[in-house]
Formats: C-alpha cells, structure tokens, sequence
C-alpha cells in the first residue's frame, strides 16, 4: 500500500506542478480564460471579470505549491484538504463546460496541451479518485525532508513562482506554445491541406409515419419518406479540419487587406486588442520606435478591434500617424500577450514578438 500512496503522491504533485507552471508561464492567457467562464453565457459572475488575472495569478500559483507540498511532505492535512478542494472545484467546473459545450477549451495545460471539455473532464475524475485515496491514506505520507527544510522549499518556490508571474506580465512568456510564435509563416499556418479530412455530420430527420413517429439519420440528403416531417437534429460526429491559424484578417474600410499585409517585405504591426484597456504608458514607449520604423521603410500599422472612435481618440491623443485595421479580438489576444504589442512581419513571417516594454529591444534591419 505503501508504493501505490508514493505512486499516486508523485503522479498528483507533478501533475499539479506542470499544470501550473504551464498557466504561470502565460497567466494573461488563463485570465482571458477565466473570463470566459465568468461570462453570462456561461457561469454568469461577471462581477469577477475585473479580477480575472489577479484570480489566475493567485490559483496557479497555489497549484504549483500544492503540487510541491505533497511531494515533500509538508503540511499534509491542509494540503490534501487544499488538492480535494480545488480538483471538486476543476471537476464541476470542467463538467459544466463538457456537458452544457461552454468552453471548448478548459485551459487546464494552457495552450500546451489543448484538451477538450470532456477530456478534461475525465482527467479530473481521475485525479479526484487518486486525491480521495491519497486523503484515506494520508498517515503513510512522510516528509521527505527535515521540517525546517520543508518550510523553506516552499518559501523560496513561493518567491520564484511570484518572480516568474511578475516577469511573464512585464514581458512575454517564456515558451510560447501558440500558432503565432516567432518563425511561424502565418500564410502557410492559414491554409488548409487538399488531404485534409472533411468533417462528418448525421442528420436525424424525424417523421411520422402511419400515426408513429420514425427517425431516419442520413449525412446530408433529406430522406425520401411518405410521412409528415417534424424536424431535424444535427450531430457532429467529426469536425472539420481547423488550420493552427484561422482567425487571422486584417480588415479596413471593409475590406480584406490581409494577403496585402502578408506579402510586404517589412512590416511593424502595433497590437492592441481593447484600446480602452490599453496601457497608457505603452504608446509613449512605443511611439519612438514607430517613427525609427518608418524611417527605415518599415510599413507600420496598428490592429485593434476597437471602433473608429477610440482609435481616432488614441492616435490624437498620443500623436501617432499609422492606420488601423481591425481583426477578431481573440485572434488579437493571442498573437501577443500584451496591450499594446509589437509584431514584426517578414513576408507573412513572425520574426520579432516583443512587450511594449521591452520596445528598445526591438531591432530595425
């Protein structure tokens, strides 16, 4: 019995600690997450929306250090308390999501490892039954270390997981696991192959037919029947193929200027996807290196999903002569984890991603 509360402490703590380092290298990207859940779609607590990145701050954090207390051996009333909760928590919360198709994605692992609700789902269940044994059991987990040394462990992972938030929020994340990483060719990333398999759909048609009501499910056609039709019900049973980049186009004055934008040789694109939530200072830090863009034939333009007005109240307020163009904000969001952010484009290719902080470091062929 022994073994199996080792093998289970260690499967659960470095589960927890790779879930959450995975959301802590990019906490901006578990907050817009959480945001989803708060929705009046979905949960309906928008009252926490405001909170969203202090509350996804604050969970990964604790879920790393949960993951590390169990490890060692510390504290493991309030920890296994601490695992029970939360993963009761994760499990409704990743039932809500499968059952009522919410959130198509849980955000568990971030964009590393994509995972559907209900994979999500039933990797919870799974960790729940581990959590459950590892409460029963928790007289056979000992400390693995000197209790004075425990205590530190946790501290000083306290303090690096609190430095490395603090860093990935004033600059980018350290790995970037989405389609829009640097070397990506954004062209190729938006098409779809010849061989791509299509997706698959049944159609169940319900008739009723000599007084008694008969499904017929097809894919596709409307079925020849002598009855009175009553409806039809649609079933995925296989999407479509989705490229890694399908959200991406660059709209102005109504028109697609996306391939336009893709085939220029230099291109600086300011990203912001809410100009009134944009950062005041980012636009004094970056206005430099637009000017010096400029100077080097760089065509520079800004991308928001921001109406005309805030984007004519911004560039007088701060000065600043490039065009907009407007794209979906959740494409926004995820090419740069910063508002506003900085994107070079080399014949539809990302060779530069940079926080607007980190503007000076930007280099201008």
């Amino acid at each position: 019995m022994t073994i199996l509360v080792k093998i289970a402490r260690y499967f659960v703590g470095l589960l927890f600690i790779f879930s959450g380092l995975v959301k802590l290298n990019d906490p901006l990207g578990f907050a817009y997450k959480l945001e989803e859940y708060f929705s009046p779609g979905v949960l309906d607590i928008s009252f926490l929306m405001p909170y969203a990145l202090l509350l996804a701050v604050f969970l990964v954090i604790i879920e790393v250090l949960l993951g590390i207390a169990l490890i060692i051996g510390y504290a493991k009333k309030i920890t296994i308390w601490s695992l029970l909760l939360m993963i009761i928590f994760f499990t409704f919360l990743t039932f809500y999501s499968a059952y009522f198709n919410k959130v198509t994605d849980c955000g568990c692992f971030g964009d590393a490892i994509p995972l559907t609700p209900w994979q999500s789902f039933i990797k919870d269940v799974i960790l729940s039954l581990l959590i459950i044994f590892l409460f029963i059991k928790q007289k056979l987990i000992k400390p693995i270390l000197p209790k004075p040394a425990l205590k530190w462990v946790v501290f000083v992972s306290s303090i690096l997981c609190f430095f490395m938030a603090y860093h990935v929020l004033m600059h980018l994340p350290i790995i970037d696991f989405r389609a829009y990483k640097i070397g990506t060719d954004i062209t190729e990333a938006r098409k779809v192959p010849e061989n791509a398999p299509p997706a698959i759909t049944d159609y169940h048609w319900r008739f009723k037919v000599n007084g008694e009501e008969k499904i017929i499910t097809t894919r596709g056609n409307f079925p020849e029947v002598e009855g009175e039709f009553k409806d039809v019900k649609t079933e995925v049973i296989r999407e479509a193929y989705t490229p890694p980049i399908h959200d991406f186009s660059l709209i102005k004055d109504g028109e697609d200027q996306t391939e336009y934008i893709l085939n220029q040789p230099k291109v600086l694109i300011v990203n912001a996807y809410n100009l009134n939530k944009t950062e005041t200072q980012g636009w004094k830090t970056i206005k430099p290196l637009i000017n010096k863009a400029k100077e080097a034939n760089y065509l520079v333009i800004g991308l928001s999903a921001s109406g005309s007005k805030s984007v004519e109240d911004l560039l007088q307020s701060y000065k600043i002569n490039i065009s907009f163009y407007t794209c979906d904000e959740t494409a926004i969001k995820t090419i740069v984890r910063s508002n506003p952010g900085l994107v070079e484009l080399e014949n539809g290719v990302i060779t530069q991603k940079l926080h607007w902080n980190d503007a000076d470091e930007f280099k201008i062929d």
